[in-house]
């Protein structure tokens, strides 16, 4: 029977290169990669941002994340799941106790009797067409499903709070850059108002210079306020207190992280299996088709070897016997009629393998885009970089000859303000596109897979088979 066992096994063998297979993928990447296309490992990614602050973040939030703790709790319970499937292959042994009392007739008159027995009772299915062996394989690709799904959380997470971070950077940049503008247009205005007491100047430029100044102030407390709403949406992903928070914050006040551009592979499919989503997907699509053999295996006699064995007592008033009953034997089940059922839980099953199957090839697509538009968005903002660099210095310089001019009265109010206007617009657009190419940084760290590889489930696994709570408390690299 053993042998047998393992001589039929109903349902597809499952192939991944044939199920995940994604029609008109691009054999290199159309966009021009950085660095030439030279592979690094991803996975000291946040290194590269040489942020100390950002990665005690990162770890506080991945603590704190919620996402996270689903994710292990689903593993915990997917675990069970495989534990289940895997037991349901080898014997099951039980022991049970019965005692009864009640009247007898055996040929004679009515007696009174007990009886006592005990047992120790044995179940075995044995896998005739290798429905439990497919059930099992159903199990555990979901298992490494939701691991994968864990690690495509703690990546969500880092992304998240690494752009929450930089937003604020940028944000406190913006603010400096607004006060300079304030004290310039503040100077502007007093030199003005002198100007105007000894009659050089007339009362409404004076006045347009005042204004001028309190506009600046204004803008200084609105970009102030966004830079505290983004240090509460630090705080509730973190965990961390606020005043703990801004004392971490305060020592690098303004200064917007420049990480090392990272490059990618050439090849999408390298590229594409280092994403957790797309290796869930590819797991989703392992066990549904896995399901297809354990929905045909039903349609199959089923077979099971039982057996008991334990001592038997009889006991009534004129004297006791007492016995030892034991049996063995095989039970066979033939599915003779159900309506059609179990042809349609097959058909059922091939349904949803195809949908499992369409979904992998969506989501490849998908990160094949993904991918390719952080590779434009980045090769764009560089050069956006470079340029608005140039205007902010050339504007600068613009705006210090003006104020000279207007200093000694050879320009007026109006030219001042409008190439104070042109200058600090073109401040905030180069402190803009700095802070959006670091977030299309980590746009590519999503795309990519944060560094992740398939070697990491295996050891996830093992750390799965504590409870929930312990992966949660396990420390985890950014």
């Amino acid at each position: 029977m053993v042998v047998l066992a393992g001589c039929m096994t109903v349902g597809p063998d499952y192939d991944q290169t044939q199920a995940t297979a994604v029609p008109n993928a691009p054999g290199t990447w159309q966009q021009a990669l950085p660095h030439g296309g030279d592979l690094v490992a991803l996975s000291d990614w946040w290194a590269q941002f040489n942020d100390p602050v950002l990665l005690e973040l990162i770890d506080s939030a991945q603590q704190q994340s919620q996402s996270m703790a689903l994710a292990a709790l689903r593993i915990a319970q997917a675990r069970a799941v495989l534990v289940t499937a895997n037991s349901a292959a080898v014997p099951n042994i039980n022991a049970a106790a019965v005692g009864t009392r009640g009247t007898f007739q055996l040929g004679g008159p009515i007696i009174v009797a007990t009886t006592s027995q005990a047992q120790i009772q044995m179940g075995w299915e044995i896998d005739l067409f290798g429905g439990l062996s497919r059930a099992s394989e159903a199990a555990r690709a979901r298992l490494e499903a939701q691991v994968a799904n864990w690690h495509e959380a703690r990546i969500s997470v880092s992304a998240d709070v690494a752009n929450m971070y930089t937003n604020f950077r940028g944000c406190e940049q913006l603010v400096a850059i607004a006060r300079s503008d304030v004290k310039s247009r503040i100077q502007t205005a007093d030199l003005t108002k002198k100007l105007s007491e000894s009659g050089f100047q007339s009362p409404a430029t004076a006045a347009l210079a005042s204004a001028s100044a309190a506009e600046g102030q204004s803008r200084v407390a609105g970009q102030t306020a966004d830079c505290d709403i983004l240090i509460k949406a630090l705080v509730a992903v973190t965990g961390l207190p606020e005043i703990d928070l801004r004392k971490k914050l305060a020592p690098q006040a303004a200064k917007l992280p420049r990480p090392i551009m990272p490059v990618v592979k050439r090849m999408p499919a390298q590229v594409l299996s280092q994403r957790p989503d797309l290796a869930a997907a590819e797991r989703d699509v392992a066990a549904a088709s896995a399901d297809i053999g354990v929905r045909e295996a039903e349609r199959y006699p089923r077979l099971s070897l039982l057996g008991n064995i334990g001592p038997l007592g009889f006991e009534t008033s004129a004297g006791s016997i007492t016995a030892t009953s034991w049996s063995i034997g095989p039970s066979l089940t033939l599915p003779i009629f159900d309506a059609g059922r179990r042809a349609a839980n097959v058909d059922t099953a091939i349904t949803a393998y195809e949908v499992a199957a369409n979904n992998y090839r969506t989501q490849a697509r998908r990160a094949v885009r993904e991918v390719e538009e952080a590779l434009v968005r980045l090769a764009s903002l560089e050069e956006r970089e470079k340029e608005s660099l140039k205007a902010s210095r050339g504007y600068h310089t613009s705006l210090r000859a003006m104020q000279e001019r207007y200093k000694f009265g050879l320009a007026s109010i109006l030219d001042l303000e409008e190439t104070r206007r042109l200058s600090f617009n073109a401040d905030n657009i180069l402190a803009t596109v700095r802070r959006e190419r670091v977030n299309a940084f980590i746009a590519l760290y999503r795309a990519v897979g944060g560094g992740w590889t398939a070697t990491e489930s295996l050891e996830t696994l093992q750390t799965a088979r504590s409870k929930p709570a312990d992966i949660l408390k396990t420390k985890v690299q950014p």
